[in-house]
């Protein structure tokens, strides 16, 4: 099939990576839906809707005015998200819920509405915006790296559930970039003293990991090359730190624990 008669649906579209998937597909000649959460305008060749991936009435309102619009949807790409940096024991459960519910039931509620659709047609795409976080267990990044290492394994598995039925399923995983994301703000009332030190070490390593992100295109293109890729594999690594699920897999716990504590300013603060 012709890109140009190609649907594509990417979620979190109004600005980092998910405006610049959408750009990238709005060019090569794909028909592309973005959503947002709140209503907007069309632009620049992208039609945009509203979509809360929290809500199940938002999701399939969505999908059914795609479906109503295009008729079909040929690539899902799963970028909607939210970034949350707070200490693991300071964090209240509602917050960590919110990322869960966004960063991975909001991309499980999506594809369960898309994929009907494309098993019945015994074809389509579906690509999941991931995170290098995924593979450490960064500090301060608790709960994001753990819902986005749900996603991993949850995308893994559906890999191998959807490919008898011609549906290719994909993780393209970014390293540090401008995302754009939307931030679940750490509650200052649950703040515990022990944690001062270890909580500026983590928040001023993060704040110089984004100032130094990458340009947002290049996950845009990597994206663009998995749906177009004959046979996609299953993980895409995109960044500086690419190398991290490497060093993950081949260098001892102890180590690799050293590298991550002397990378974030702890090795200072032990005993």
């Amino acid at each position: 099939m012709a890109e140009l008669d190609q649907c594509t649906l990417i979620t979190g579209a109004t600005g980092g990576i998910g405006a610049a998937t959408a750009r990238r597909f709005a060019a090569a000649g794909y028909r592309v839906f973005g959503t947002s959460r709140s209503p907007r305008g069309d632009v620049a060749g992208v039609e945009m809707l509203e979509l809360d991936v929290r809500a199940g009435g938002s999701v399939e309102r969505c999908v059914a005015e795609v479906l109503e619009r295009a008729g079909r949807i040929d690539v899902l790409v799963n970028n909607a998200g939210v970034w949350h940096v707070g200490i693991a024991e300071e964090t209240p459960l509602a917050d960590a819920r919110t990322v869960f519910d966004t960063d991975f039931w909001g991309a499980v509620r999506v594809i369960a509405a898309v994929l009907p659709g494309m098993r019945e047609r015994r074809s389509g795409r579906i690509i999941n915006i991931g995170s290098l976080g995924a593979w450490v267990g960064e500090p301060g990044e608790a709960f994001y790296a753990a819902s986005k290492r749900a996603l991993a394994t949850y995308t893994e598995a559906l890999r191998h559930e959807v490919w008898p039925f011609g549906v290719h399923v994909s993780l393209v995983e970014p390293g540090a970039f401008a995302t754009g994301l939307q931030q679940v703000e750490p509650s200052r009332d649950a703040a515990i003293e022990d944690y001062d030190a270890v909580r500026g070490a983590v928040r001023r390593t993060l704040r110089r990991a984004l100032r130094g992100g990458g340009d947002p295109d290049r996950v845009a293109r990597v994206v663009l090359r998995v749906a177009r890729a004959r046979r996609p594999r299953l993980r895409y690594a995109v960044g500086r730190e690419r190398w991290l699920p490497y060093l993950r897999m081949l260098l001892p716990q102890r180590w690799f624990d050293y590298l991550v504590r002397h990378g974030f300013g702890l090795t200072k603060l032990g005993r």
